[in-house]
């Protein structure tokens, strides 16, 4: 299983980091350490001072695949989520400056908090799914998938062009904008339409 992420998929996102609009999807990886689940809590880890939340949209690939036509991706994901890119933006910074990788900044212990997976159906039409991310009963997080640069179906033709999706991959979609730091204390929900489906506790 790996988990494979998109990088600046909304334009207010791209806009409030000062970032360039990619012409093709941006692509990063997470390890399968970086998994969190069943609303563990998450430790701040002592590498950073400036760990950011960043709410996304996830994928489960259903069978395996490569070279995808976009008109058949669909049938390579049969069910959606939710999950926290937790990103060390001090350690990324850092990178970028430098023009290295991410790995460290977004691929560390614990990183990618993901709620249970559910029937593509269940919410209605997924290219028009409300999601987001209160911290501490405010919204910090809301869109709506009908506002991605890249939706669902290209991203998994896209990335099929270069890696083999096997059944139980998990993509991370792109984050919306308002992300920002977190703090010791904070409580993270994060939710589609009305449903939340992520709840994490930093410590």
């Amino acid at each position: 299983m790996k988990i494979l992420a998109v990088g600046r998929n909304y334009v207010a996102h791209i806009k409030e980091l000062n970032n360039e609009q990619p012409s093709s999807p941006v692509i990063f990886f997470k390890p399968d350490t970086a998994l969190l689940r069943n609303n563990d809590p998450f430790y701040y880890p002592d590498f950073s001072t400036d760990i950011h939340y960043e709410v996304e949209i996830l994928l489960k690939i259903c069978k395996t695949g490569k070279h995808i036509q976009q008109k058949f991706a669909s049938q390579y994901y049969d069910q959606v989520g939710i999950g926290i890119d937790f990103t060390a933006r001090d350690l990324q910074q850092y990178a970028k400056e430098k023009g290295l990788p991410w790995a460290l900044a977004k691929g560390f212990n614990s990183s990618a908090p993901i709620s249970e997976f559910y029937p593509v159906n269940h919410f209605g039409d997924i290219r028009k799914l409300d999601f987001g991310l209160k911290i501490d009963g405010e919204i910090r997080q809301q869109s709506n998938t009908s506002l991605m640069i890249y939706d669902f179906d290209y991203i998994i033709f896209y990335i099929s062009q270069f890696f083999t999706l096997k059944k139980g991959d998990i993509i991370f979609t792109g984050t919306p904008q308002g992300v920002g730091p977190i703090a010791i204390g904070n409580q993270l929900e994060a939710f589609i339409e009305d449903q939340t489906l992520l709840k994490v506790e930093i410590k």
